[in-house]
């Protein structure tokens, strides 16, 4: 290869030398460093990906395991997990799979981002969380499976909609012994502790999908709305999409389309033949006239669906936790009373005390007017007692002649009991064809106390409220409990 050159003059009276720059020559041998990196890096690159697969050999579930299955990462708090698990449900029905049933996770150990502004984690990456703080439920002692809170038992007596725990999934296709988990002793054996990280990383998709055996999908909230029977294109554009101030900000390329469920995923798919089909979140909410994620509403051309997605629609608590409720208010209570749900610290609703306290004080009004004397007031919020001085709830506090207060606190007897008994009941092992024993799973490893039951006595006792209910404005806590109340939970 030839460089520049220049001529330097040496005496103007002489002949002219050509000489090389020294810095031209440094450049040239700079490029041929970088040159040498890059096609080095890119070999090893080609080759890493061309092995990335065969480094983790086929798992032998995937031949021996019998039936298809469905798994999916949950996120973010009970109410929004809650949602997810009907979802997931009704997709498991339409695609004919068995739903693998997951633990109620901490609040917002696990959170999926901002659909809206489309920043999310990646389906891999979240379902990679899920799979560690499940496992992490599992050291701790603290594992409760969904399926130990929400009633299932109508919905598998109903029809065909099948579970399975998955503590006897995770001991089955892993190949573990999870009693070993729920230790003191933290420091796990390592071969154990390698066959889960493994087996994770498989499910989460990060060795991408296995023909026959795993189907990792990457569609999320940014990409696909899912639907079932729209007589519409398949793969049409979505109504919303992020907008061009966004998209040059963000530098977003993605395109949202609605998409048909059972064509893309179902019969004759490539997705069909997987053992296990792995979503990522399969939470919506309503957006700008759209679902951020899942828009199946009706299937007008298959009424067992139809019929299932007015069941899950509403999904009542275990008869441990409504008997609870309403024992604390026949019991406690002892009369009519009205229920304010004010949720104060989290999220969104921390710089809007006034107007979560408006509604309240607007009801009580209403109350006094209709002759009401002493009004009882369950108040279920997080806004610890210490804190009311200066609010609302603080002033009504003191006035004992016209109101009288009720909470219930994590430490009373009737929440210690009903989690102790909802663990005693073990719901969540009931479901699916492998016994508990056989999967390697130890009832006697079970937690005895359960912090989160404390919310749902709370909303079973506000569904008994026959003076009315007042709920935060956009809380899923309060759309939780309108449908109790709409379902007669209390009464029925």
């Amino acid at each position: 290869m030839e460089t520049e050159t220049f001529i330097r003059p040496i005496n103007t009276n002489k002949s002219k030398k050509k000489q090389t720059s020294p810095l031209l020559i440094f450049l040239f041998l700079f490029i041929l460093i970088l040159l040498f990196f890059y096609l080095n890096n890119f070999i090893f690159l080609s080759l890493s990906k061309k092995k990335s697969i065969p480094i983790i050999p086929r798992p032998s579930q995937c031949s021996s395991t019998k039936g298809k299955f469905l798994w999916y990462a949950p996120h973010s708090g009970f109410s929004n997990q809650l949602a997810e698990f009907k979802n997931a449900i009704l997709i498991a029905k339409i695609l004919n799979r068995t739903l693998i049933v997951p633990p109620v996770l901490d609040h917002h150990a696990v959170a999926l981002g901002s659909c809206p502004k489309f920043r999310v984690l990646n389906p891999n990456e979240l379902r990679y969380k899920v799979w560690n703080h499940s496992i992490q439920l599992l050291r701790d002692c603290r594992y409760v499976s969904m399926a130990d809170i929400v009633d299932l038992s109508p919905l598998v007596s109903y029809s065909t909609v099948r579970f399975v725990d998955f503590r006897t999934f995770v001991s089955s296709w892993c190949g573990v012994n999870l009693n070993v988990l729920c230790s003191k002793d933290q420091n796990i054996p390592s071969l154990l502790s390698e066959s889960l990280r493994q087996c994770g990383s498989l499910l989460s998709g990060y060795y991408g999908s296995i023909s026959g055996c795993l189907s990792a999908l990457e569609d999320d909230c940014r990409t696909t709305v899912w639907t079932y029977q729209e007589d519409v294109e398949d793969g049409a554009l979505d109504s919303f999409q992020p907008d061009d101030q966004l998209k040059k900000k963000k530098k977003i390329s993605f395109i949202r389309r609605r998409k048909d469920v059972y064509k893309a995923l179902g019969p004759g798919s490539a997705a069909e033949s997987a053992t296990v089909l792995a979503f990522g979140s399969l939470f919506t909410a309503p957006y700008k006239g759209s679902e951020s994620h899942i828009d199946i509403h009706e299937a007008p051309n298959d009424p067992i669906i139809q019929t299932l997605i007015e069941k899950i629609e509403f999904l009542p608590f275990v008869p441990e936790i409504i008997n609870a409720g309403k024992k604390f208010a026949l019991q406690t209570i002892k009369g009519p009373f009205l229920c304010a749900q004010l949720r104060l610290l989290d999220g969104q609703f921390k710089n809007h005390h006034k107007a979560t306290f408006l509604g309240l004080k607007q009801k009580i009004e209403f109350l006094k007017q209709t002759g009401q004397k002493r009004i009882h007031v369950f108040v279920m919020t997080d806004l610890p007692m210490a804190n009311w001085t200066g609010s609302y709830l603080g002033s009504i506090a003191k006035d004992s002649d016209a109101f009288k207060l009720f909470v219930i606190r994590e430490e009373d007897d009737l929440v210690q009991e009903t989690a102790k008994e909802v663990m005693d009941a073990g719901h969540g092992l009931k479901h699916g064809s492998v016994s508990q024993s056989s999967a390697g799973i130890n009832k006697r490893h079970h937690p005895q106390s359960l912090s989160d039951v404390l919310l749902y006595i709370e909303e079973v006792v506000c569904s008994c409220a026959s003076l009315g209910f007042v709920g935060t404005a956009g809380s899923t806590i309060a759309e939780s409990i309108e449908l109790m109340r709409k379902h007669d939970v209390c009464f029925g």
